[in-house]
């Protein structure tokens, strides 16, 4: 593995960050969550929403190839996909501790994201990194004219202060 890049997302990486988007969205989500979000989930819909976000998008390139990237919406971490070639690289891990500094950095203490109930990759992913599952919650997730809910975990980051992270 080359070296590992972390930057602001920018016009050149919106094909690459929606190609990576609509296949990890695919594999943690068919299944998971309500037929109407995967109908709403077109190929078209990550490109436009890709493009919409770059503002919200680090990505993580290795030898100038996005592997992956995570997206912020205030205190949430709101996507985190990686290329499946990257996934159990520690690509993953270095993206939401970037994220987690970002939010913090913002004026928020307690970043937090949601996650299907379903996915269960992805829960064991945050327990490993020590964020915390306060449990299952409906979460709104945005569709065409509205939103669909979604049967998730509420996960938060470890507090920093906290004597037990890292011990």
């Amino acid at each position: 593995m080359g070296q590992l890049d972390l930057r602001p997302a920018g016009p050149t990486d919106v094909d690459a960050v929606a190609r990576i988007w609509r296949d990890g969205w695919a594999d943690a989500h068919l299944g998971n969550v309500p037929q109407a979000l995967v109908d709403a989930r077109t190929p078209e819909s990550f490109d436009h929403r890709a493009r919409a976000r770059l503002g919200d998008t680090t990505v993580a390139s290795l030898g100038g190839a996005v592997v992956g990237f995570v997206m912020l919406d205030g205190d949430q971490v709101d996507h985190l996909y990686l290329d499946r070639p990257a996934r159990g690289s520690g690509v993953g891990a270095a993206l939401l501790r970037r994220a987690e500094r970002l939010v913090t950095a913002a004026g928020h203490r307690h970043p937090w994201l949601a996650v299907a109930t379903g996915n269960t990759g992805a829960r064991r992913f945050y327990e490993r990194q020590g964020w915390i599952d306060e449990g299952p919650f409906d979460h709104e997730a945005p569709a065409p004219g509205g939103s669909v809910v979604v049967d998730c975990h509420r996960f938060v980051a470890p507090d920093p202060d906290d004597a037990r992270v890292g011990a």
